[in-house]
């Protein structure tokens, strides 16, 4: 069965086509865009632009309890140790099911999703988006490090049980000791890996001296790291050399330099605006990645640190901050970029022939699923 739709606009994941064009589709799969006069009767007109689908290359979605928990702008530091001390919540499993069924009305088609535990795997059984599910490891003293990825190999093993992919990555920099790192690195060799980077000054400041407030942060939780000697560094020239050759996604990305970005051509750079805004009150400095030509994909983080799921929503953001960059690029960061990498962009994120991307509109400043 064909369905022929049209809008002012329609963003086929690269760029916007020429004007009067229909996207044809059979059964939900893309045949061709065509120009009106050459697509007969039988055509559905929708007001706004009408793009492919989503793709939320960072979230957290067993997280969602945390929302309108943690206060705005306390740094990443307080809100770490927030986060520790507030897990545990009785209906976890139906906040997730209704964060990921928001993401999906809104228009998200795939996810690259955090976890820490199996609370997430029943309810990503159930949903046609698509989940790289990336198993979180932290851990900073190297004695722990093997219970540590045995723990966490564990909640892999489930995910893939239960017929999902999964793939261990670490934490953050500072959470993640170089024996854990190259456990993780041997496992997860070749595939693709996530990991939080340079979220905070701090973290820069910890790497480039052992000083400062994350190491506050371990003295206030008891942790004797003693041991750690700084590399002189920044955070992501420290440890990208764990991951050599293979595909990464580097997510905030708030404090970093031109010349980090040079340092990391297999990069993908996750921007999550409103969760910087949300904990440092900070803006990520897009014209430095930009300028370096930097491969741009987009996130919202978790409920801990966001009112909502909408990919869309972190679109706004970022034009209202940064007016310059054309929407053009924007939706291209949503959609197609983000596909491209998580791996999924043989079949998402644009209007090719034979994909199945789904179709969103944007109208009114709201975006929606429409197929």
């Amino acid at each position: 069965m064909y369905t022929k739709l049209t809008a002012p606009l329609i963003f086929n994941g690269y760029h916007f086509e020429p004007e009067n064009a229909v996207l044809i589709l059979k059964n939900g799969r893309v045949e061709e865009i065509i120009p009106s006069e050459q697509a007969g009767e039988d055509i559905k007109n929708y007001e706004g632009i009408l793009t492919p689908g989503f793709v939320n290359v960072h979230c957290h979605t067993e997280l969602s309890y945390l929302k309108n928990k943690i206060p705005r702008h306390t740094g990443l530091v307080n809100f770490v140790q927030q986060v520790l001390q507030l897990r545990n919540s009785e209906n976890k499993t139906e906040l997730i099911t209704n964060a990921i069924k928001e993401m999906e009305n809104s228009g998200t088609v795939a996810v690259g999703d955090i976890c820490n535990t199996t609370d997430s795997l029943a309810a990503k059984q159930h949903t046609p988006v698509h989940f790289s599910n990336f198993i979180e490891l932290s851990g900073f003293v190297d004695s722990m490090a093997e219970p540590r990825f045995a723990a966490m190999l564990h909640v892999k093993n489930q995910f893939e049980s239960g017929g999902l992919s999964a793939t261990l990555v670490p934490h953050a920099p500072y959470s993640v000791s170089p024996a854990l790192f190259r456990l993780i690195g041997e496992n997860s060799h070749g595939k693709l890996i996530s990991i939080h980077s340079q979220e905070c000054e701090a973290e820069n400041t910890f790497f480039q001296s052992g000083k400062g407030e994350m190491y506050d942060l371990y003295r206030n939780l008891g942790i004797d790291i003693s041991f750690f000697i700084p590399s002189g560094k920044t955070s992501i020239q420290t440890w990208l050399p764990y991951f050599t050759g293979q595909p990464v996604i580097a997510v905030h990305n708030t404090f970093i330099s031109a010349e980090d970005v040079k340092a990391a051509k297999q990069v993908s750079f996750c921007i999550c605006i409103k969760a910087n805004l949300y904990i440092e009150n900070k803006l990520p400095p897009l014209d430095k990645l930009m300028n370096e030509d930097a491969h741009m994909v987009l996130g919202t983080d978790s409920f801990a640190s966001n009112d909502s799921l909408n990919l869309y929503d972190e679109v706004k953001t970022i034009r209202k901050h940064f007016p310059e960059i054309p929407y053009e690029t924007l939706l291209r960061w949503a959609t197609s970029n983000g596909a491209r990498t998580l791996q999924v962009d043989d079949r998402l994120g644009s209007f090719t022939k034979g994909y199945t991307p789904g179709v969103v509109q944007i109208h009114n400043e709201n975006s929606k699923k429409i197929i």
